[in-house]
């Protein structure tokens, strides 16, 4: 008999959104005439640009004839997506198209790139946290059981909360690979630079790797906030950046990402002896991955037209308007409320020190709003909860009044 990998028996007893999706659909269920509004999965809800949509439409075409059908393409990405990401999004940041590699999302290459890391590194990852980061680890058989918290032996947690600033410390021991995510997912807060700079300078001083997810830099909304890690002097050297175009461009049901792997960094054998990661990362995609789609990556560098530029802004600035509305929405009702400024998410204080789960029961039975329970992104995440501001105007507009009427009663 064939013998499972046992290190997937350790993950707690459900993913946090599939957990989320079994109570709403059991809550409607029993109630068919609850009008549910959900602001919890952080999914996009407006249609893609129409610059995108022409772009898509046009390599369908490309693809009925003989003379520009395409078959397999480099499993790195088309030269025409990798230097129009390089010349848009990392401009000034010597960052070259040969280090950009395409795929089918940032979550896919966040959980993929362990393949090339040792099974011995020492993890460190912020709490709360994308739980996409915590269970692939667990997976590869870098953790133990987990604790009654939620917290797996052998990673390393790093508080974020209020009560730090939502700032996190530097370990006080040795890390090899540190996850950072900002605009952070999923407490909608961002890094300063000087913050970036001391990661940056603490990974070059133990040889740790920085991976590092920007998926919602797009969402920045206030000068001097830092898009890339790539901006921290020193970053070459120690990081990999993770990039999206789901929620950017619409793209969670298209599927499209990258990752930038600079030809600086380096890692060491088990014989102690340098090599670098760039082609590691190089050999996995070419083993494992054929490609993203011609069709989506002909619309993924319509993003970057002029007409995509200003659609998907506007896109963007949509979100960011009802992210605004949420916020203004709970602040008037003295709620606590986190982010929603430089990100699409809004983390908030539970009222009446009411669990993350009870809340979410109580939003949901009393005012049939879905959201995202805090302890579900880990310890630290008890008595907060998340808000998605990808939805429509109106539905985000009802939900604050909805909100508004179980908190006031």
């Amino acid at each position: 008999m064939a013998q499972i990998n046992d290190h997937y028996l350790k993950l707690k007893a459900g993913y946090l959104f599939p957990e989320i999706g079994r109570r709403v659909s059991a809550f409607c269920e029993a109630n068919p005439d609850a009008q549910v509004i959900k602001l919890g999965i952080g999914d996009v809800t407006e249609p893609l640009a129409p610059a995108i949509l022409e772009a898509m439409h046009q390599a369908v075409d490309e693809m009925s004839q003989h003379s520009s059908f395409r078959g397999y393409g480099p499993e790195q990405g088309y030269d025409f997506l990798r230097e129009a990401i390089a010349e848009h999004d990392y401009q000034g940041l010597d960052v070259s198209a040969d280090e950009i590699f395409v795929s089918d999302g940032s979550k896919c290459d966040s959980g993929n790139i362990l393949d090339i890391f040792g099974p011995d590194n020492v993890v460190a990852v912020t709490d709360p946290v994308y739980p996409v980061y915590v269970d692939t680890n667990v997976m590869a058989g870098r953790t133990g059981e987990a604790d009654d918290a939620g917290r797996y032996a052998g990673l390393v947690y790093i508080p974020v909360t209020a009560e730090n600033d939502f700032t996190p410390a530097l370990p006080d021991q040795d890390v090899d690979l540190i996850y950072l995510c900002y605009p952070n997912n999923p407490t909608g807060t961002v890094a300063s630079r000087e913050t970036l700079q001391s990661w940056v300078s603490y990974a070059q001083e133990r040889n740790a790797v920085i991976l590092y997810d920007a998926a919602y830099e797009s969402f920045i909304t206030e000068s001097g906030v830092p898009h890339s890690i790539f901006e921290i002097e020193g970053a070459r050297e120690v990081a990999i950046e993770f990039r999206s175009f789901s929620k950017k461009a619409g793209f969670t049901g298209v599927r499209c990402g990258f990752t930038v792997v600079p030809k600086d960094l380096q890692g060491k054998t088990s014989c102690g002896k340098n090599e670098a990661i760039h082609p590691l990362w190089n050999r996995r995609q070419s083993t494992k991955f054929n490609g993203a789609s011609f069709i989506v990556q002909r619309g993924a560098a319509a993003v970057y037209s002029e007409a995509g530029q200003e659609q998907v802004k506007n896109t963007i600035d949509f979100y960011m308007e009802n992210a605004r509305l949420l916020r203004a929405g709970l602040e008037a009702i003295g709620i606590r409320v986190y982010g929603g400024v430089n990100a699409p998410y809004v983390w908030l204080k539970t009222p009446g020190n009411a669990t993350s789960w009870d809340f979410f029961d109580d939003l949901l039975t009393k005012a049939h709003l879905v959201g995202t329970p805090g302890s579900g992104f880990g310890a630290s995440g008890e008595g907060y909860f998340r808000l998605s501001a990808f939805n429509s105007r109106q539905n985000v507009e009802e939900a604050v009044k909805r909100f508004q009427g179980v908190v006031a009663s």
